[in-house]
């Protein structure tokens, strides 16, 4: 059997095939399949909800788009696609690529991200904290609804994951 390494992607690339496709996101060139279950969107579309309703209720000039890449580094291809991701309307000017695509490459731009954990909980417990703290996104939750990442996992005996309590 052959290994067949996965075909690496430019941000340029990501944008032109997939920046309106909902189920992807990049992670260093690396397409990533982020399809959410039914029960990850519930948890997003009610929390969205009630932080619009404070958004709306404080009369900030914060909005939260219904999609929208972050792209973390300039010089990297990875472009995040947050659950929820609010934005300060003023400050959204100054990005680059907003008029074309709706992508967010200044921090200053971001108020809050939320990441609603699934499948990938490593990735929303790591990777995305050191992103978006790179990038200086003032406030990252993340929504662990199930506790995945509250569990360790090892390796028993019979070379099979288990949990182990914390």
């Amino acid at each position: 059997m052959a290994y067949t390494a996965p075909k690496i992607l430019t941000f340029e690339t990501f944008l032109d095939r997939y920046c309106d496709n909902f189920r992807y996101e990049l992670a260093d060139g690396e397409l990533v399949d982020i399809e959410p279950t039914g029960p990850h969107e519930t948890v997003s579309g009610k929390l969205a909800t009630q932080i619009g309703i404070a958004i709306a209720a404080e009369k900030l000039p914060w909005f939260i788009p219904r999609t929208c890449l972050i792209r973390p580094f300039s010089d990297a291809a990875t472009a995040r696609r947050p659950d929820i991701v609010v934005l300060d309307e003023t400050a959204i000017i100054s990005e680059p690529l907003w008029e074309r695509e709706p992508v967010i490459t200044l921090g200053r731009s971001v108020k809050l991200v939320v990441e609603v954990v699934s499948t990938n909980w490593e990735t929303d417990y790591a990777r995305k904290v050191e992103e978006y703290a790179l990038l200086g996104i003032p406030e990252y939750w993340i929504v662990d609804y199930r506790g995945l990442g509250g569990w360790l996992l090892s390796v028993n005996q019979n070379n099979l994951l288990s949990p182990l309590a914390n």
